[in-house]
């Protein structure tokens, strides 16, 4: 498992599409994974601080596994089966660890908020490297542009887009 950080969201000009991206703390590596708007949004407003009077779904789910003496140790990418990412979370409990699947979206809201490890399994990262096919505009600016759209460019969004 690698650890990886949000680098940000952006949009696929074509289909509309949030794409979340992941990279790795060196930089050498990116996850670009297309999520669903909704879990585009709940990422999106832990990444702005944006706060709110009541607990949304995420947040309720962070409460429940307190209430239940459980803890959000860390999220991980493990798989990708048919164009399908698959995630999980792994909780912590007073008996045991538990892993539970979840959608890669999903898991990534929750471990914003718990400020908790993202990984992704060495199989993911080996295949999102292999596809050296597709188009990408730009969505980076500043320095860091050139590099990020030459790496986002060797992605096909036909072989490795999050279907819902």
């Amino acid at each position: 498992m690698v650890e990886m950080i949000v680098f940000g969201l952006a949009l696929d000009e074509d289909s509309q599409v949030p794409i979340l991206i992941l990279k790795d703390k060196s930089e050498d590596t990116i996850c670009p994974i297309w999520i669903g708007a909704m879990e585009a949004m709940a990422i999106s407003m832990v990444l702005n601080k944006v706060a709110v009077s009541r607990p949304l779904t995420h947040d309720l789910i962070l409460n429940i596994l307190d209430k239940m003496a459980g803890q959000l140790e860390a999220v991980e990418i493990v798989s990708i089966h048919e164009g399908t990412y698959y995630a999980e979370l792994v909780v912590r409990t007073k008996k045991e660890m538990l892993r539970i699947d979840c959608r890669p979206s999903d898991s990534i809201a929750l471990a914003l908020r718990a400020e908790v490890p993202i990984r992704v399994s060495q199989e993911v990262l080996v295949l999102n490297k292999s596809l050296q096919k597709g188009a990408f505009q730009e969505v980076v600016t500043g320095e860091e542009s050139e590099k990020w759209t030459e790496i986002l460019s060797k992605y096909s969004l036909d072989d490795i887009k999050y279907k819902m």
